[in-house]
């Protein structure tokens, strides 16, 4: 199967990236983390404005009626710039599972929300820059308050546990796991957007910094080690965008949990080769490298561990798809 994003896909992505980069590229990042908040939701709106937010809400409650493939393609976006916020909770998690006035409100920008969903995101994000909170159980929704915000390895990612706040409201149990692993798949095209960044940026500096007179990227060992990484990220895509396909399906979980595991490996290697060729500059919380650094160690183990991944796989390598429940 050869998977080739279509025109208007293309579109949508050069918009996004016209988007970002006009309010400001990794500034909007650097902000977001020293707690200045106006830049990041300047650029929410303009992204709300664009269709980002409704992109998984049917055109006729005022979304885009997007498909999953769509989606990746956005946020792939999101991970190359290092956007901050709780759009995975707000444009992928959430808009199927609130109540239509909360929907509008997520379309249209005026809602930022986000949640937690207990054994899988412990955490909710950005819950002080949030107007509301949930906490997503296998067959309810529950409005929730925030607790005291905890730092996280990414500074432009503030974590806070959630308590319930009123009575849950019943959900469809296929309902929440789809939207659950649409959101994790969304992760995951985040983080091969952050993964083709930081190789970009390695390869950039490959070609300017010197060692013994001569660019570093002349040498064949980085350039093997630059050549894995292209070799890992171009391996994933595929998987995202299968994963998109299935989304829904018997075989849905399965993919995504793949797509998820396969996406965090090329990114951590990503990680590590951009570190080692920009050296000692690349440890610097001055040096953008570390937007992308931090953000990709923070995912691994957001949506899901590599462990839960691996472990739901091999659920449907032991059985047949066919006996298995989707499991959220």
């Amino acid at each position: 199967m050869k998977f080739v994003i279509s025109d208007e896909q293309r579109a949508l992505a050069e918009a996004i990236e016209q988007v970002i980069e006009g309010a400001g590229g990794t500034n909007v990042a650097r902000t977001w983390a020293a707690g200045d908040l106006a830049p990041g939701q300047e650029l929410w709106a303009q992204l709300a404005e664009l269709g980002l937010l409704g992109l998984c809400v049917d055109e006729a409650d005022g979304g885009m009626g997007g498909t999953p493939v769509d989606l990746v393609v956005a946020f792939e976006r999101l991970g190359y710039h290092a956007v901050p916020g709780p759009y995975l909770e707000s444009a992928a998690l959430l808009p199927n599972l609130v109540n239509p006035a909360i929907r509008e409100g997520l379309v249209d920008g005026s809602v930022i929300a986000t949640a937690a969903i207990p054994g899988l995101l412990t955490y909710a994000l950005d819950s002080a820059s949030s107007t509301h909170s949930y906490i997503v159980n296998p067959d309810s929704l529950s409005p929730a308050t925030a607790g005291e915000p905890m730092k996280s390895i990414d500074e432009t990612r503030t974590l806070s546990e959630l308590r319930a706040t009123e009575s849950a409201a019943a959900l469809d149990e296929q309902l929440v796991a789809t939207a659950i692993d649409r959101a994790t798949l969304g992760c995951a095209a985040v983080l091969l957007g952050a993964g083709e960044r930081l190789l970009h940026e390695a390869v950039e500096y490959a070609k300017i910094r010197q060692q013994f007179g001569r660019t570093i990227g002349e040498y064949q060992a980085l350039k093997h080690q630059l050549a894995d990484v292209r070799v890992a990220l171009t391996f994933v895509r595929p998987l995202i965008n299968g994963a998109a396909l299935d989304l829904g399906s018997p075989a849905g979980p399965r993919s995504v949990s793949a797509a998820k595991v396969a996406a965090g490996d090329a990114a951590l290697l990503a990680a590590r080769v951009a570190l080692q060729v920009h050296g000692a500059i690349g440890y610097t919380q001055e040096h953008d490298l570390s937007l992308w650094i931090t953000r990709v160690h923070a995912l691994l183990g957001a949506w899901g561990t590599a462990r839960y991944h691996r472990n739901r796989v091999a659920s449907f390598i032991m059985s047949p798809i066919s006996q298995l429940a989707p499991v959220a």
